[in-house]
């Protein structure tokens, strides 16, 4: 097999077209009623911004891509395929004006065939022997398909994944299973391993001539463990070709991500192709209300769950920035992660494999009811799907059926016992295509007892409840199922907002009597209901590192607890939160939509990370307050058996780690502060390694009143950046550090601003963080005073004979003017005069 990515050269157009032909219509016809196209490199969405737009909901609906490729597939009678990673969310594909193929579903790949298409496209004089591609991608709601558009996470529209250009021979491999079993597991180590290959073909000719197969499985390091030479006829479906054993093999583990590799050679008349897969070995087990183990051993599963979504792209996330992503999980100490709510993108599996993450993957059947005929067949085919595809990743364990399957709202009838049939269905379904892992749910009591694995909804101190009611919580859940496993807790924190008490609710909600702490109908709204911290508190990162603590160092004593897993790794755009304090953003991340980590990544650091570090709680916190002479809490979070604090090069002394020492597990010191500014420094030792960490704040004892106006300041940035940054003050001039009033950033003139991010630093509309907010601003980057469609050919307009020959001469220079309005809820608006000579 001959892969190539074809992620140049693209033009796309966001709308609906009247039809395919009016894809190509200008390559024969330039007139006016062509549409504009634009240069796009793949991956791409077209919902990139737009889901972050404060003041429209996200485009649903048509999108189309075109390309002209370069095909040379060196096989004589070879197939070219196109290969989607991933395209949302209904997908149709062309070659010039014939329909080829079509596809359903945002998330699993797909394969499509151009071959004889192809052929009869390169007749067309016009493209000089390349072949017109056409794809048109869909997110339109429509009811009968998964997921539901009330889900909690945007439904992108585009080619989001790679895109492949793929040649093979004539007859090919379409698919290669390895299927593992470990015998007599003791202390980590395997007495021996049993391998399986299956592998299905690729013959859309129905050939029967004979072929052969050569299969070499090597260990991680290259050596061969185990080769065969068969020669035998083509075949329909799947076939075992080989099995091996293999002595005392290398066990894949968290923290020893040993991987096998199985090398498929296939050779026929046209020629000879090889598909490549790697493998582990490990065992695993849920064990009968108790923990979770891996390899005959207890592993508590530290997790967090991951949306491909990210800051200006959207789902189209690069292999960089998933490899990014994944880096700072496995650095946050994570062993684990829940792919929420879809099948991912197969480099994010191949890095839990490579990084030691154990996975819960799972179709996007996630709220709504269930629907007819249709529907359930994409729930069966995308179940089918992901465990074809994903099915050699020894990282994987869990295969998930849905996601609160209980939430009511897309069908006009809720139906317990016919949702109950159905997940019974793909629960037989899971074991016949995989005996060797677990199926699980989340949310759903009415189907816990179908599944091997289940998570209620447990949202202590958010939600429901207070923090201090998580382990009871727990216990009450544990209590009931035979396979508890806790997935999504959390709470909404806006970045760099700091308070100096937090609201935790211990006052205004009640603890539970049951035990019960679950999220319910409206629980996520900002109004209404009963009291609760998501409604009634700061949402600051103050709080936040709270609960996580008080989760974490009750996780380390909980011994029966399989796991559980933080909603979720990184903040993430949704088109049901338009009130958050940046308007369409799910903000529970321990890290920004951009991987800007929060200080919550370094508590769990602190209790996860094997790697020494140490953290100053309050890096993004550059004003303190209080009154004079007040004595406050400076908290450190560290993995270090000692830490010792320095304020202004003065020791406040030694603290020991303690886990169970809340809150910071005892490393905390009480000081007092006056008006001025403060320098800090941490030094701790972990296993004999010395590392440090430091800061700076000015504490503030004056007092202050309502916010009376703003005041903006801007700051130009060595790449040429300007950042834009208002404070809240009150009627004598004095900043108001816990102000929270809504601001709006506006732009007039040459520049723009860099803002539909959903970051903190890159929202045009944003609550005040600690009495500040800001954006950057690009001083050069807005729009012309000219045409900005070119594709037709009047777009000089009559005027063009009157342009000036300076006209495009980047050589001259000019000032670009911006003027950078700011309003504040209640109070005047300030503006500020952006000049910039390039």
């Amino acid at each position: 097999m001959l892969k190539q990515r074809l992620n140049e050269q693209w033009e796309h157009y966001r709308g609906s077209l009247g039809g395919v032909w009016e894809v190509w219509r200008s390559d024969k016809l330039q007139n006016h009623y062509n549409v504009p196209w634009e240069s796009v490199t793949l991956p791409h969405t077209y919902n990139g911004t737009d889901v972050m737009d404060p003041d429209h909901k996200y485009y649903q609906g048509q999108g189309w891509y075109r390309n002209k490729l370069e095909v040379n597939n060196p096989y004589p009678k070879g197939r070219t395929l196109l290969h989607f990673e991933g395209a949302g969310q209904r997908t149709e594909v062309y070659v010039y004006t014939e329909k080829v193929d079509s596809h359903l579903g945002g998330y699993d790949e797909f394969t499509v065939d151009i071959t004889e298409a192809m052929e009869r496209a390169k007749e067309i004089e016009r493209y000089v022997g390349r072949v017109p591609v056409a794809i048109a991608c869909d997110n339109s709601r429509e009811l009968e398909t998964i997921p539901s558009d009330a889900s909690d996470f945007n439904l992108y529209g585009g080619v989001y994944r790679y895109l492949n250009l793929v040649y093979v021979p004539q007859i090919s491999l379409a698919q290669v299973h390895v299927e593992t079993q470990v015998d007599e597991v003791y202390a980590q180590t395997a007495g021996s391993g049993k391998v399986k290959v299956r592998a299905k073909l690729y013959n859309p000719d129905q050939l029967a001539e004979n072929i052969k197969l050569t299969i070499v499985l090597k260990q991680q390091d290259g050596t061969v463990v185990g080769q065969k030479e068969i020669s035998l006829p083509a075949w329909q479906d799947e076939k075992e070709i080989a099995a091996f054993e293999v002595e005392n093999p290398h066990l894949w583990s968290v923290t020893d991500p040993y991987l096998f590799n199985c090398s498929v050679a296939l050779e026929c008349a046209d020629g000879e192709t090889t598909n490549q897969e790697r493998f582990g070995f490990r065992t695993f087990e849920f064990v009968k209300q108790g923990p979770f183990k891996l390899n005959g051993e207890r592993l508590l599963l530290r997790g967090t769950h991951r949306h491909e979504d990210h800051a200006a792209v959207g789902a189209a996330m690069t292999e960089e920035m998933l490899r990014e992503e994944m880096q700072l999980i496995k650095e946050m100490g994570a062993n684990f992660i829940r792919l929420g709510h879809y099948q991912q993108s197969r480099i994010v599996l191949d890095l839990c494999d490579e990084l030691g993450i154990l996975v819960w993957e799972e179709i996007p059947w996630c709220r709504g009811g269930l629907g007819g005929s249709e529907y359930r067949q994409q729930c069966i085919d995308m179940l089918t799907a992901m465990i074809g595809q994903h099915y050699n990743h020894p990282s994987v364990i869990l295969w998930g059926l849905g996601n609160e399957n209980d939430w009511e709202c897309d069908f006009d009838h809720f139906d317990q016992q016919e949702i109950r049939t159905f997940m019974k269905a793909l629960h037989d379904l899971s074991h016949e295509l995989d005996p060797s892992r677990l199926t699980a749910i989340r949310r759903c009591e009415f189907c816990k007892d179908i599944i091997d694995v289940y998570s209620p909804s447990i949202w202590a101190g958010w939600y429901r409840g207070v923090y201090t009611d998580y382990e009871s919580s727990c216990q009450t859940a544990f209590e009931n199922v035979d396979s508890f496993f806790h997935m999504e807790w959390g709470a909404d924190n806006l970045p760099t907002r700091h308070v100096e008490q937090p609201f935790t609710g211990f006052a205004f909600v009640k603890n539970t009597d049951d035990g019960v702490t679950d999220e319910r109908d409206g629980d996520y709204l900002l109004t209404g209901g009963e009291p609760r911290v998501s409604r009634d508190g700061d949402w600051s990162e103050t709080y936040f590192c709270e609960m996580i603590d008080w989760y974490l160092k009750s996780q380390e004593k909980m011994d029966w607890l399989t796991g559980a897993a933080q909603w979720s790794f990184k903040d993430f755009a949704t088109p049901v939160r338009p009130d958050s304090p940046i308007p369409y953003l799910n903000m529970k991340g321990i890290v920004e939509r951009d991987l800007t980590p929060k200080e919550a990544f370094y508590v769990f650091q602190s209790y996860w990370s094997d790697k020494p570090m140490v953290r100053i709680y309050g890096h993004t916190m550059p004003i303190r307050w209080g009154a004079e002479g007040e004595r406050k809490l400076i908290k450190v979070y560290s993995n270090a058996e000692q830490v010792e604090l320095f304020v202004n090069g003065k020791s406040l002394g030694v603290k020991q780690r303690d886990s169970q020492d809340f809150p910071c597990a005892g490393l905390r010191w009480e000081t007092e502060l006056t008006a001025g500014d403060y320098h800090l420094r941490a030094v701790a030792t972990c296993n004999g390694e010395v590392v440090s960490d430091e800061l700076q704040f000015t504490y503030q004892s004056d007092a202050w009143g309502e916010p009376a106006e703003i005041q903006v300041t801007t700051e130009t940035l060595e790449d040429g950046r300007v950042y834009v940054e208002v404070g809240a003050y009150d009627a004598k001039g004095i900043f108001c550090p816990d102000a929270a009033r809504f601001v709006r950033f506006g732009l007039a003139g040459d520049g723009k601003l860099l803002d539909n991010l959903g970051t903190i630093r890159g929202s045009r509309q944003v609550q005040l963080a600690s009495g500040r907010a800001g954006i950057y601003v690009d001083p050069t980057g807005g729009l012309p005073a000219g045409m900005t469609v070119t594709d037709f050919v009047s777009a000089g307009g009559p005027a063009s004979s009157l342009v000036s020959l300076t006209q495009g001469n980047s050589a001259v220079q000019r000032t670009y003017t911006s003027v950078v309005s700011v309003a504040c809820e209640g109070l005047s608006t300030v503006t500020a005069v952006i000049k910039v000579v390039k």
